[in-house]
């Protein structure tokens, strides 16, 4: 038998990722304990090049993307453009998918306050040295967050009751949620940035390797089978990834934000497939959500969520309903429902106690769970750095 030589070997490897996870770009550790956060491990960092044209290629996905979104549009009006869109002389353009569009996200933001008017001093989600970027304008009763992108992927249920959504990325606020294609206010408006190439960026490849783990081609990912079965704060799920063994291994980690996206299953959800966001090649705990119903938990990812004003949250993943409790301002009733879909990314406190949110956070109620369950992955094109 003939022995590749180990440099052709991972280069072999390497060719065979179609759907590259690119790094975070989260660098500082926030809080304790230090080991496991997003910025002890790097993986394929961003390389973006202008091509002096309108377009921006990333090298690591093998993605190209036009630089400006230009005006608001609805998501009609998006996918009609990019029929329409020649930039860079290229007439293939598409609406971006939710995992399309996740790739170019970075953690190294500042989570704007939503109440002030004031952009001195944030960071954008978004590498801003490629990409044109604009906080939402005052002057047309806009807040500062509203700088919401939008995607191709469609919630396959429904938010706020019944609005028609679709998942989108705010590069704002460093989140991705449901927003509504269409609701009585009338049509949502998003920026839209177009992509080409790589039509496979997002497509799994999930193999069961028969030892409690699955291991995605795709990406080049390992990763755990089941879940913890339980919750536990942010240090607790830091703390138990680093010191797990299985199938023979002791190198699991909490996956940082994108790694843990790049699994969420957007055809599936509680209200549609009775399951969680997740292949079912993989299984998930059910959970009694805060309405007593049927759910599926959150998870966290290894990334902190940055603040204006703090760190102390971080990041998750709805893989069930994404609730919040909706309250109704005439009669004062909470009513709670799925505001952002089962798939979207949020952030909660770290540590703490839950109940004293007893109506959630934020405009929509978003309900805090600080005890979220934890999926372990390890492989890839990783690196500890720090």
């Amino acid at each position: 038998m003939k022995v590749l030589p180990i440099y052709f070997l991972f280069t072999a490897i390497a060719s065979a990722v179609t759907y590259p996870i690119i790094d975070t770009g989260q660098i500082q550790y926030y809080g304790t304990p230090k080991k496991g956060q997003d910025a002890q491990y790097t993986i394929n960092p961003p390389t973006y090049k202008n091509n002096g044209d309108g377009t921006i290629s990333d090298r690591g996905t093998g993605l190209m993307w036009t630089q400006d979104p230009g005006e608001k549009m609805t998501l009609a009006e998006g996918f009609k453009n990019a029929k329409k869109c020649k930039t860079g002389n290229y007439s293939d353009w598409r609406l971006p998918t939710i995992k399309e569009l996740y790739s170019l996200i970075q953690l190294n933001g500042t989570d704007p306050d939503p109440r002030s008017t004031d952009t001195s001093g944030l960071k954008p989600f978004i590498d801003t040295d490629f990409f044109k970027f604009q906080y939402g304008r005052e002057e047309i009763g806009e807040r500062i967050i509203d700088s919401q992108y939008a995607s191709s992927t469609k919630y396959v249920s429904t938010t706020m009751g019944k609005n028609e959504t679709m998942f989108g990325v705010n590069f704002a606020d460093g989140r991705i949620k449901g927003y509504p294609i269409k609701s009585r206010r009338g049509e949502g408006k998003y920026y839209v940035l177009y992509v080409r190439e790589n039509p496979d960026y997002g497509i799994n490849k999930f193999k069961d390797n028969g030892d409690g783990t699955i291991t995605d081609k795709a990406t080049g990912l390992i990763w755990m089978q089941t879940d913890s079965g339980k919750g536990m704060d942010w240090p607790t799920a830091l703390e138990y990834a680093e010191n797990l063994e299985l199938a023979g291994y002791s190198d699991w980690r909490l996956p940082n934000a994108k790694e843990l996206q790049s699994i969420i299953d957007y055809t599936r959800s509680p209200d549609t497939t009775g399951s969680a966001a997740i292949d079912p090649i993989f299984e998930a705990t059910e959970i009694k959500n805060e309405g007593g119903e049927k759910d599926f938990a959150y998870y966290w990812s290894s990334s902190t969520h940055v603040g204006a004003r703090s760190s102390d949250t971080a990041v998750y993943f709805a893989f069930g309903r994404s609730l919040g409790f909706m309250k109704d301002h005439r009669t004062g009733v909470y009513t709670l429902m799925d505001v952002h879909g089962a798939g979207s990314q949020r952030s909660d406190p770290k540590v703490g106690d839950a109940s004293f949110f007893p109506h959630g956070r934020g405009p929509q109620g978003d309900v805090i769970r600080i005890d979220n369950m934890v999926r372990c992955v390890r492989g890839g094109n990783m690196e500890i750095v720090r």
